[in-house]
């Protein structure tokens, strides 16, 4: 956890990468490079590439992506912290005397199997997800191992050790009592699209991450963070870590959660507060997230594996959906993101803060809003779309000849109800729709060829979308 001085993009920074990192210096333009690119000079045309839609595309999102009128100045980042081992996770499972075998999800990780199984699972499908290893020893054992792997880099994303306290910015200002003896540690498996281990071939480039992180999963610093608030005074807050909380056992699970709603009450009203979901595989601990957490903040993140296991979780719909089957169906996206908000946001007769949530898979994005909450939220969503091509490609602007225009180019609003057919023009890239005082906005994402990065996409897409967003003046 982490409070940010300073200009708000700072926080937002945070956010975006997981804290702050430190990458090799051989990589080309960073995510780094990329937000101050934007926030110092605005957006830079991209290259056009003789007029190809991906070239079009990227061209009508810098048209499009304005700043709001007011502007986030002080954003509180918090409490998961820790300081991430990013390498390659084919190599590393070589390392460790693995060899290929059958995909299995697990839940929890026990074992060193386990891990692989589960792996190769989530390879296999190109999809990213989250797991916690119960087995302290064997993790420490196989964090050591990572952490001196050729190659491997160290992303710093709370409770803040030594290493991490030394790596951060002068810019971010870390309570006393946020600092502890020991950092936690993450792992971070990486894996290139068409990357081949055994007969398995991923389909795309992602992620898998895993450990046994017992400060963050308590959510230690909650209270540390919310304390903190009254001196920082921020008009934004920025949450994070709730899926950690799958290490513990359900009791403590169920009095943590009573105590987030209980923090999250405590900050002052009339700051915004957004949410950052993640993986995972706890249905009654995210049915509890969605009943007793999403009506305390104002604004959620999260990807397309979130939204099913939530919508799978609460009983929302097309939750006999077991999974995806390639590029998540717009219609039903829309539908749960619809429910949610309507259930759990938002409304005359409802006491809750909810009024916006920011979708995410690789293909597209949705904004989906409250009606007279936010503003803005066209350029942000292209915003966050564009963080997404950058950001993978680890260039500061679009280059339409590293990117591919993999979204739907027709789809319907719904399949709840009667929706309306949307074609996907790439020189009118933002697509808008309203459904009961609910407002969505869609755009595709360049989806970048050949990616330098996986990690922390998610988080740098989320950010951008909130820098560009104005909420209004009520809140």
């Amino acid at each position: 956890m982490a409070l940010w001085r300073g200009s708000a993009y700072a926080g937002f920074l945070a956010l975006a990468v997981g804290c702050v990192f430190l990458l090799e210096p051989q990589l080309p333009g960073s995510a780094l490079r990329s937000l101050w690119s934007s926030l110092q000079l605005g957006p830079a045309p991209a290259p056009l590439g003789s007029g190809s839609p991906e070239g079009r595309l990227a061209a009508a999102w810098d048209a499009l992506i304005v700043r709001p009128a007011r502007r986030w100045r002080r954003v509180a980042v918090g409490v998961n912290a820790c300081v991430d081992v990013v390498l390659s996770g084919v190599k590393l499972l070589q390392a460790l005397g693995l060899n290929p075998g059958h995909g299995k999800d697990h839940s929890v990780l026990h074992s060193r199997n386990d891990l692989e199984e589960t792996f190769i699972h989530f390879m296999g499908k190109g999809a990213a997800a989250e797991r916690f290893f119960s087995d302290k020893e064997t993790f420490h054992d196989i964090a050591r191992i990572a952490s001196e792997f050729p190659g491997a880099q160290v992303l710093l994303c709370g409770p803040v050790g030594p290493k991490l306290h030394e790596l951060l910015d002068d810019n971010v200002f870390v309570p006393p009592e946020s600092l502890q003896e020991v950092d936690e540690f993450h792992l971070i498996l990486e894996y290139q699209a068409g990357e081949e281990w055994g007969q398995l071939k991923a389909p795309h480039a992602n992620r898998f991450i895993f450990s046994h992180d017992l400060s963050n999963g308590a959510m230690n610093m909650l209270e540390v963070f919310v304390s903190s608030l009254e001196e920082f005074q921020p008009d934004l807050v920025v949450l994070s870590g709730l899926h950690m909380m799958e290490g513990q056992s359900k009791e403590l699970q169920r009095k943590r959660l009573l105590e987030v709603v209980t923090s999250i009450s405590d900050i002052p009203t009339g700051i915004p507060v957004h949410l950052e979901l993640a993986s995972m595989t706890n249905r009654e601990l995210m049915s509890s997230i969605v009943h007793q957490v999403f009506p305390a903040v104002t604004s959620l993140g999260l990807n397309e594996q979130e939204l099913l296991f939530l919508s799978q979780s609460a009983s929302g719909p097309h939750s006999s959906l077991s999974s995806w089957n390639g590029v998540p169906d717009v219609g039903m996206v829309s539908d749960i993101l619809f429910w949610i908000l309507k259930e759990h946001g938002r409304s005359k007769s409802r006491a809750s803060d909810l009024t916006r949530i920011h979708f995410h898979t690789l293909a597209y994005h949705i904004l989906a809003t409250v009606d007279g909450h936010w503003a803005n939220q066209l350029a942000a969503v292209a915003a966050g779309a564009r963080m997404a091509g950058t950001q993978a490609c680890a260039t500061e602007t679009i280059n339409a000849s590293r990117v591919s225009l993999r979204a739907p180019r027709e789809f319907m609003t719904s399949h709840s109800e009667a929706g309306s057919r949307i074609v996907v023009n790439p020189n009118k890239p933002v697509v808008e729709w309203h459904r009961e005082g609910i407002s969505f906005h869609f755009t595709p994402v360049l989806v970048c060829k050949d990616p330098i990065r996986t990690v922390g996409l998610g988080d740098a897409i989320s950010a951008e979308g909130l820098f560009y967003s104005e909420v209004h003046p009520h809140y």
